[in-house]
């Protein structure tokens, strides 16, 4: 009788996904994501899956002489250390095109709100005060201009959007060329400082690595139009938080939604939640039905490894470089 792989998964996954586990693995949970627990519990795992909650590290992965896989249910890679990973001859496999959809719409969502001013709108109207329809005036989104930092498939989705649904421009920075969107969009690459100074909305979709840690700070929110939205989609650490702060506060720029925070959960006593123009979500972008059974299918590529198949969805090399 062939013996079962052992995988552990930090937190649960959509059941579509845990089913294909289960048709071929030993599935286990940790009783938390700390560090020292999990450490407990990999002695003889051969996969990992991960959410958002702990991380893979190296300690981690030295303690598991067996592991052959680690699996990331989303894309962002921040909390797996890819240069052990690497180094122990060990697989990483993420799901680079779950989100795509959920994360873009998630980003128009914070947009609307923000622009139409529907927060305050909505205070207003609970707290009985009709008269503030007439103070609220919002604005359109129609003919603005998009910037995009990080012209991922994220990036070019949310782009998609606001070309075809309301007849943005695009603008875009990244450290990669692309040709075929440019052509499909109209769309523009343009340097940095260009990006922030020429977008009515600016979409963060980059990925975290050293070298975009602490990007957006004083210097480049100063760019920014007095009229113009920043909207983070990917990573709080990407930002300068206390900056953003004190831009909102000195209202500098028009407003700010983010769906990532610097620490998360951020406390209850965070100043972005006192200032009326920053909206937030607690990390949710990419949490629909149709985009958690997308990701829970990163089950496949762990099967597939552990049976000596290649995955459909291997981490990039350049993903490593980046790390």
């Amino acid at each position: 009788m062939t013996s079962r792989h052992k995988v552990l998964l930090f937190e649960p996954i959509h059941p579509k996904g845990l089913t294909i586990l289960e048709e071929k693995c030993n599935v286990v949970f940790p009783e938390s994501t700390d560090e020292n627990e999990l450490i407990r519990q990999v002695g003889d795992v051969e996969g990992i899956i991960i959410r958002a909650s702990g991380k893979v590290s190296r300690q981690l992965i030295e303690s598991a002489p067996l592991l052959k896989v680690v699996g990331r249910h989303g894309i962002g890679l921040d909390n797996i250390d890819l240069a052990a990973a690497r180094e122990r001859g060990i697989s990483v496999v993420h799901t680079p095109t779950a989100v795509t959809q959920s994360v873009a719409e998630h980003f128009v969502g914070l947009a609307i709100m923000l622009a139409k001013k529907l927060k305050a709108a909505d205070n207003a109207l609970r707290e009985g005060i009709w008269e503030a329809r007439h103070a609220l005036t919002g604005s359109e989104l129609s003919g603005k201009t998009l910037s995009v930092l990080g012209f991922g498939r994220i990036g070019k989705q949310t782009a998609r959007i606001c070309r075809r649904c309301f007849d943005m421009s695009i603008l875009y920075h990244d450290i990669v060329n692309y040709p075929e969107a440019e052509e499909e969009l109209g769309a523009k690459q343009v340097p940095l400082e260009q990006l922030f100074t020429e977008g009515d909305l600016i979409s963060v979709n980059l990925p975290l690595t050293h070298q975009t840690r602490g990007l957006i700070d004083a210097d480049l929110l100063r760019l920014m139009k007095p009229t113009a939205y920043l909207i983070n989609m990917a990573r709080g650490a990407l930002w300068i938080e206390a900056d953003i702060v004190r831009a909102l506060k000195e209202q500098r720029i028009a407003g700010v939604g983010s769906d990532v925070f610097e620490k998360e959960p951020p406390s209850t006593d965070n100043p972005l939640f006192e200032l009326e123009n920053f909206i937030g979500t607690p990390h949710m972008a990419s949490h629909t039905e149709e985009a958690l059974i997308r990701m829970s299918l990163v089950a496949r590529d762990i099967v597939r490894i552990l049976e000596g198949q290649p995955p459909e969805f291997p981490v990039p090399d350049y993903l490593y470089d980046q790390a």
